[in-house]
């Protein structure tokens, strides 16, 4: 039913590119053609060629480059009068936006994107773009307004067999209904996922899968080990193509794990050693959500209260102003958890 998967992000001279390429090698092959199309004045060549340049870029959580590699494509791409290639370099640009936790300018940018895809008449930026803003407001939290957005892109994955599109909406849909306590039917669409990916060679999409049914197995059935196992499989794909930020959110769901089997010590490593890497890439997101597991455990280790208490409504006003309510509600949990809401209103 499906086939390889392959990346759209990567075209022109670059099409022959995997979607499992190294990020590094990606970077590298997509400066030396960008280079070249700009030497010629070959303004859509440089347009197609800095897209892939921003993308890696943007994975290898390098955020100022991103920025203007971006912006760079989607001015050639608006030289050459290429509507597509302007959707596509909107498209990464949105994306970027909201890696850095800029929500609004994401809506902007992505929903621009999909205008100019459907008036290009390219379905896949369209598809892509869509894609992102069903992802941007199922990250902030609002399920019932995209979960009918992913389940028409899932539709539309499955009937054109693409495996890689298929692959994230079924992860998406997987997450909402694991953030709604729903756990069976989400380790089942993350292990159809898995599946699907593994055929297809989508490692990148594998290893999310792997993180989705990980998080499953420790907090529906409190097996820490296969959990674990699980997490470990993942990562070497994460390292393998130089995912920095799918690696720094494995390492994050290695801490949530050991938080849950009760090994706080080492919850509080997995932590730390996540939140340098989020702020390394300037990714808010995952780095107000490692300072809160890394919170919690530290709390578990004897942290004097007034100062957890004191974290944690930093945490809340953060999200808040972010935009991220689920994470805000997670914040909420844990308050009640360590019996310091009564605190934090006084």
């Amino acid at each position: 039913m499906y086939g390889k998967a392959f990346a759209p992000e990567y075209q022109g001279a670059l099409t022959t590119l995997s979607v499992n390429s190294s990020l590094t090698d990606v970077l590298a092959a997509g400066t030396q053609e960008l280079r070249a199309a700009e030497r010629a004045g070959q303004h859509g060549e440089a347009a197609r060629s800095g897209l892939a340049v921003a993308e890696a870029h943007r994975r290898l959580g390098q955020v100022g480059e991103a920025e203007q590699a971006w912006k760079a494509s989607y001015r050639a791409a608006r030289e050459a009068g290429d509507t597509a290639a302007m959707a596509w370099a909107l498209w990464s640009g949105g994306t970027l936006a909201r890696q850095r936790g800029s929500f609004p300018l994401a809506w902007r940018l992505l929903g621009l994107a999909a205008e100019l895809g459907e008036r290009g008449g390219d379905v896949v930026v369209r598809g892509y773009s869509l894609a992102g803003l069903a992802e941007t407001g199922r990250i902030q939290g609002d399920y019932e307004a995209v979960r009918k957005l992913h389940e028409q892109l899932l539709a539309e994955a499955r009937r054109r067999g693409e495996a890689r599109h298929t692959v994230w909406a079924l992860e998406g849909i997987a997450q909402i209904h694991r953030n709604t306590g729903e756990y069976d039917t989400a380790f089942a669409l993350f292990e159809e996922a898995a599946e699907i990916a593994a055929r297809a060679e989508d490692r990148r999409g594998h290893a999310w899968a792997l993180r989705g049914l990980a998080d499953i197995v420790s907090v529906r059935d409190g097996d820490a080990e296969r959990a674990l196992g699980l997490l470990s499989e993942a990562e070497t794909s994460c390292r393998a193509m130089k995912l920095s930020s799918a690696l720094a959110y494995n390492h994050k769901m290695r801490g949530n794990v050991l938080y849950r089997a009760g090994r706080y010590a080492e919850a509080r490593d997995l932590y730390e050693q996540a939140l340098a890497e989020f702020r390394a890439m300037s990714e808010p997101r995952g780095e107000a959500l490692a300072r809160l597991g890394l919170a919690k455990s530290l709390a578990r280790l004897g942290r004097d209260r007034a100062e957890t208490a004191a974290e944690f409504a930093v945490l809340a006003d953060e999200l808040e102003r972010i935009g991220l309510r689920h994470a805000r509600e997670m914040v909420a949990r844990a308050q009640e958890e360590f019996g310091l809401v009564a605190e934090v209103a006084r």
